[in-house]
């Protein structure tokens, strides 16, 4: 059981790990990639929240972004491989704060077929938060092994 759970978690590591290790590489000045796609969304974030805040008091640049997406993708994954709970919730950060972002199936009409892809692909990253609060509940929920009780025997009068 326990070699099955290890490659489950490398299998499924794989996924987060393999991004980071991809972004890193077209990371350079710019950001690569990865922050021209995210420039436009993170645009509509930081419009959103000087409406609420005031205007220029919040920046998100996209090149920091990346590189902080890098960080949980890698870092987490490689704690995720090894069993812990931490590289869980690093991984659950990362898809909670990126997948409504990234999937925004909301801002396209019903029916057309980019929003279906989109909201597949959204679906898909939602089923990743589950199986990763499935491993932390599973985690949390086996007992550790109890040292067995020395048995007093009874004294014979």
């Amino acid at each position: 059981m326990g070699f099955f759970s290890f490659l489950g978690r490398v299998l499924f590591a794989s996924i987060f790990i393999l991004s980071a290790w991809q972004m890193f590489n077209e990371f350079g000045d710019d950001g690569g990639p990865a922050a021209k796609q995210w420039a436009p969304k993170l645009a509509l974030v930081k419009k959103y929240i000087d409406g609420i805040i005031g205007k220029n008091n919040f920046h998100i640049d996209a090149r920091t972004f990346v590189a902080a997406s890098i960080f949980l993708n890698g870092f987490g994954g490689l704690l995720f491989v090894l069993g812990s709970s931490f590289g869980a919730y690093l991984l659950m950060y990362y898809l909670i704060l990126t997948t409504p972002l990234m999937y925004d199936f909301y801002n396209y009409k019903t029916g057309k077929p980019e929003f279906f892809r989109v909201l597949c692909e959204f679906l898909q990253c939602a089923a990743l938060v589950g199986a990763l609060l499935f491993f932390l509940g599973m985690k949390n929920s086996i007992t550790r092994k109890q040292p067995k009780r020395k048995i007093t025997k009874s004294k014979a009068a």
